[in-house]
């Protein structure tokens, strides 16, 4: 069957259902997303951040840079033009070079210090509600059409690992 458009290899997605299977933590289906993610777009920094709509604030769920960006606190959320495009409209936000993370993020000297300069926020979608989101970030230039448009296909993913995430948050293994 023929498909439209960059995909997900069924290897990739074999290893992916294979470890999300077999996690029993929140992190377990995480790093599996994160695993994913690195095979199919690449990605420096990965993060997932939890949106509490009710609470209005944002917390980081998991990272694979805790030395910089930790999974402690939270951060109030801020409506701005991101908000919108991401919140009310359910698109990835993408920027390619420092200077448009720079108008976005105010930890963008940060980014670049970790060699970072382009970046893809992805929605994560459920009952019809942005929960989270889904962030790689990678060398300046790194998310063109083709990458983008393989990281919309993680959406369904995405999702998975959320669900799984919020089981092993309320299940002990």
């Amino acid at each position: 069957m023929p498909t439209s458009g960059p995909a997900i290899s069924p290897s990739d997605l074999d290893t992916f259902d294979a470890a999300l299977a077999k996690a029993t933590t929140p992190d377990a289906c995480w790093t599996a997303l994160r695993h994913l993610t690195e095979a199919t777009i690449g990605a420096k920094l990965f993060t997932v951040m939890h949106i509490d709509n009710v609470r209005e604030v944002a917390s980081r769920a998991f990272t694979s840079d805790p030395g910089s960006y930790p999974t402690s606190g939270t951060k109030p959320l801020r409506y701005d033009a991101w908000f919108e495009h991401v919140h009310r409209d359910k698109a990835a936000f993408v920027a390619n070079t420092i200077a448009e993370i720079a108008k976005v993020f105010p930890d963008h000297e940060l980014i670049w210090s970790l060699g970072c300069g382009s970046v893809v926020n992805l929605p994560i979608v459920i009952g019809g509600k942005v929960v989270g989101t889904m962030n790689s970030l990678d060398a300046e230039h790194h998310y063109d059409d083709e990458r983008v448009a393989v990281a919309e296909r993680l959406r369904l993913p995405a999702k998975a690992a959320w669900l799984a995430a919020q089981y092993w948050s309320s299940n002990e293994p």
